[in-house]
């Protein structure tokens, strides 16, 4: 059992700021918050902190880990002025490059900076089309290692070799489905990783690999992660190939479901909108990658039941994140205010809560206790109606001092719990290693 005292808690839906309260923690939940209550507790550990606030997890709605050796990238790319010339001559190859150890370090220090940063958990999109078997297994023992709550899938594709790719990556989503299925099983509340049916997008899609996926959402239970509309050559493909607009394509198909993660959706149509909502399914919205990649900005955000943040690969820090979607949403003459980006950060809870079965996103008995810590000096008032405020122009990333993920301390006082260091030099090894194999791609 693991006491908190004195902790202020700030709860994101509904707002609210409490003070001086003590958090039990029991195994992976927590069993009961209120002032003065440790004492009535024997706890293995109490931690006293001496008013720090205390949040619900963060979670990242969409993430690439694949992408975490290519920060700096020194490989020879080709001029790219353009999203699909983008997807070519950089991440496509960098994903044709990776192999097993690449993938393990680049999963392993993704998963660090993710806690370091204050997230607890991370929906991945995962891609590695000359290692395909096994690289969930792979990615999952990333998770485990550093302690961080996920959820990951395989980016079904048939943009190297068509269908027998397509039914390779299929394979993977359900071998990794139902190996999750099984730790579940065994951990129970323990279970700390689970599995999607990933597709790429739909522009490397066709009809049966379609068919393939939606016989893998039935089969195992779990939902589709794909990119939508991201630019609008996916849109022209879709009208152009199939005569229809994307969305209609998938629901069609037997996709769309209160499970499935669609992500970026800037070219969607407010029809294709409504029926995302119909089903009860989710959007990522990427804010940076969006202005990275220059494919335009969403200005139908509100119009989104569930709407998530995510990074797109372009790290693990939803302070940032959340800051850029903001200032973004107001640049482009937006309606929304800084509670509208709290919510949809908090939204996230809500797919863990789909797929793990269990309550996430409050600082409260029964909820899991998947919680972040921080030393934030705030020099105005932090109260229920200013929480937006605060975390948009106030609250970062570097006010992290400590996280629990399923009752677990992963990161104590900015440290993590293990020698870290030879992990990041490993790392710089298999980047270099992997940049020089992208040179060595036609």
């Amino acid at each position: 059992m693991l006491v908190l005292k004195n902790a202020t808690i700030v709860e994101f839906q509904p707002a609210a700021v409490i003070s001086g309260v003590d958090i039990v923690i029991d195994g992976s939940k927590i069993a009961a918050v209120g002032p003065g209550i440790a004492a009535n507790y024997q706890a293995e550990r109490t931690i006293d902190l001496n008013g720090k606030v205390v949040i619900s997890g963060i979670v990242c709605g969409h993430n690439h880990f694949y992408s975490g050796l290519s920060r700096g990238i020194m490989a020879n790319i080709a001029p790219s002025p353009d999203f699909i010339s983008i997807l070519k001559n950089l991440w496509w190859r960098l994903d044709l490059a990776l192999d097993e150890e690449s993938l393990y370090y680049s999963g392993l220090v993704c998963s660090l900076e993710a806690i370091r940063c204050g997230t607890t958990a991370v929906i991945d999109h995962h891609a590695s089309p000359a290692f395909i078997k096994g690289s969930l297994k792979t990615l999952k023992q990333a998770f485990e290692q550093t302690g961080l709550r996920g959820i990951t899938c395989y980016e079904t594709t048939d943009r190297n070799h068509g269908m027998s790719e397509v039914e390779a990556g299929i394979q993977e989503n359900i071998d990794f489905a139902r190996l999750c299925e099984n730790d579940k099983q065994a951990k129970g509340e323990n279970h700390l990783v689970e599995a999607m049916i990933g597709g790429h997008a739909p522009v490397t899609l066709p009809d049966a690999a379609l068919k393939l996926m939606a016989d893998a959402v039935y089969e195992t239970g779990r939902g589709m992660h794909i990119h939508v509309a991201e630019d609008r050559y996916d849109v022209s493909h879709s009208h152009h190939v199939y005569g229809k607009d994307i969305i209609v394509r998938l629901n069609e198909a037997g996709l769309i479901n209160d499970k499935a993660l669609l992500v970026h959706g800037v070219c969607l149509s407010e029809r294709e909108i409504e029926i995302i909502n119909d089903k009860d399914a989710f959007l990522a919205h990427n804010a940076r990658s969006n202005m990275n990649n220059a494919v335009g900005y969403n200005s139908k955000l509100s119009l989104f039941k569930n709407l998530v943040l995510g990074t797109d690969g372009i790290g693990s820090d939803m302070w940032e994140e959340m800051k850029f979607a903001y200032f973004k949403h107001k640049d482009a003459g937006g309606p929304m205010w800084p509670d509208s980006y709290l919510k949809f950060l908090h939204n996230g809870n809500e797919l863990l809560r789909r797929y793990f079965a269990a309550d996430f996103g409050r600082v409260a008995a029964g909820y899991k206790a998947d919680l972040t810590v921080l030393d934030y000096q705030s020099p105005t008032p932090l109260v229920s109606d200013n929480i937006g405020g605060h975390f948009v122009f106030g609250m970062g990333a570097r006010d992290v001092s400590d996280v629990i993920i399923n009752g677990n301390i992963v990161l104590a006082d900015r440290q993590f719990t293990f020698d870290v260091k030879p992990i990041y030099e490993k790392a710089r090894k298999a980047a270099q290693s992997l940049w020089d194999k992208m040179d060595k791609l036609p």
